[in-house]
């Protein structure tokens, strides 16, 4: 069924536009390759080009990779241990040098801290939380660059709806969609997820559903170290009984439709479908994406060097998918907030699980990731961002967020953590600012989550304050921030 409407409106961020595309065509069963797909690879038509900005680092990524360290990471156990702190605050873990003279990682990243000359550190993340203590409305910040009107006491949202701002993903796509016939925006190995709110921050929200991402979740149990084994790809594949000659014939009645219908293919001449057709068309066809989606093309070495484990097979397929031509891909930490075992929710066990979980993935799968990108030259053009929606607290045994923590634990902690973010015109061995003696606070330079967000943006040549129309048509800007414009050379 095909329906017209007659309202026209304005559509996303192009005033010249009239109807929406999706008013416009309301095709039953949406053809042979279903809604997701066909509409992911419909992103052109809605770019707003902004003018050239220019600055350090505008326009030099073409793709970027978000390692999500969901969970909240401590930064004291991790990037910024402090030395001459009373017992309750200083980590259990030693301290060892790293690339950077001066600079210390603790124990835990001995990988890492030989690579750290290949990407910045910040050091002086921070933000005052509203309602954001807790885990889900501070993924939707980080994710979205907005908080929610509905937040409460506890930090817990309501399932992900239409309304949502989108994720920074879903922006990127809709405006520098991929030149390859490649999956735009790939999301692994498991959901944001927080409690029972699963998904929230990590949709296209009021851009529409053409812009969420492929979520790529594999079976299996979070502490099933070998899901990656498991991965799915049927809906990227041609049925047994459609082969492409056939797919191309079907192709070619869709245009003798068009050629019958002169008023509706005038209507329709601007928003170039047959493109966007012919591009869905070859994905299929081509079998670009479910080989980037097949590890066991990477040899036993390569896929050992990343680890053995769900975080260390994830990192080394976000490489093949960039490699392949993904814009965006989200690495979210494989295992929830609020749970116990390899979680950065370490408000228990603080030492074994950091030491002899999490710890070692983050080390081996991250550093791993940066070496390879690197020696591939695809560092250059590939912006990875490593990051968690907060730090935890300097004090051990305290709450700051309801909680209850064991003598070693750490609780929600966002007024400062650190943050590692590379490639792309990224500076190499940089450290951007510091925290206090005690890593409570930074000293210099605070840096906003919605801050990294913009520099994303400014990465791909986007202007963070590029208008964007709601779904009450209200104009609101990718994200409300500048670009920290020093992190790059």
């Amino acid at each position: 069924m095909l329906r017209i409407p007659g309202e026209f409106c304005t559509d996303l961020c192009d005033t010249n536009l009239k109807m929406t595309r999706r008013d416009l065509l309301r095709v039953g069963g949406s053809g042979i390759l279903g809604l997701s797909l066909g509409s992911m690879l419909q992103l052109g038509a809605r770019a707003n080009e902004t003018g050239a900005k220019g600055g350090p680092g505008w326009g030099k990524a073409k793709s970027v990779i978000m390692v999500y360290l969901q969970g909240g990471p401590s930064h004291l156990d991790l990037w910024d241990p402090k030395e001459n702190v009373p017992d309750k605050i200083k980590s259990p873990f030693s301290n060892i040098p790293t690339k950077i003279p001066g600079v210390h990682f603790t124990e835990v990243l001995p990988r890492l801290a030989k690579v750290n000359d290949k990407f910045t550190m910040i050091r002086s993340m921070s933000y005052t939380p509203n309602g954001l203590f807790n885990h889900t409305a501070a993924i939707y910040q980080i994710m979205t660059g907005y908080t929610t009107d509905k937040v409460s006491p506890s930090g817990q949202l309501e399932p992900p709806n239409p309304k949502d701002f989108p994720n920074f993903g879903s922006n990127i796509i809709r405006l520098r969609p991929p030149t390859e016939p490649m999956l735009p925006f790939v999301m692994l190995p498991r959901p944001l997820q927080e409690s029972n709110v699963v998904g929230k921050g990590g949709t296209g929200g009021f851009l529409g559903k053409g812009f969420d991402p492929y979520t790529l979740f594999p079976e299996g149990d979070d502490m099933n170290m070998g899901k990656m084994e498991n991965i799915r790809t049927d809906d990227l594949k041609l049925p047994p009984e459609v082969f492409s000659m056939r797919l191309q014939r079907r192709a070619k009645l869709r245009e003798t439709l068009n050629e019958s219908m002169p008023e509706i293919e005038k209507a329709i001449e601007s928003y170039n479908l047959n493109e966007y057709y012919d591009r869905a068309l070859s994905l299929i066809i081509s079998g670009r994406a479910r080989a980037a989606f097949d590890l066991g093309q990477e040899p036993d070495a390569m896929r050992d060097r990343y680890g053995r484990n769900t975080f260390g097979q994830s990192c080394l397929l976000a490489r093949r998918l960039v490699e392949a031509g993904t814009r965006v891909v989200e690495v979210i930490w494989p295992k929830i907030a609020n749970s116990d075992n390899h979680s950065w929710d370490v408000h228990v066990g603080l030492h074994d699980r950091m030491k002899n979980q999490s710890g070692p993935m983050l080390d081996q799968g991250l550093s791993a990731l940066f070496e390879d990108l690197d020696q591939r030259g695809l560092l250059s053009e590939t912006l990875v961002v490593a990051i968690g929606e907060f730090g935890r607290s300097p004090e051990k045994g305290v709450s700051t967020s309801g909680n209850g923590n064991s003598p070693d634990g750490r609780d929600h902690w966002p007024y400062c953590y650190t943050s590692v973010i590379g490639g792309a015109g990224i500076r190499r061995g940089y450290v951007h600012g510091k925290s206090d003696k005690t890593a409570s606070s930074p000293l210099e330079d605070p840096v906003h989550p919605s801050e990294v967000l913009a520099t994303i943006y400014h990465a791909f040549g986007i202007d963070p304050d590029t208008i964007v129309y709601n779904h009450l048509k209200q104009p609101r800007e990718l994200v409300k921030a500048k670009a920290v414009t020093r992190l790059f050379t």
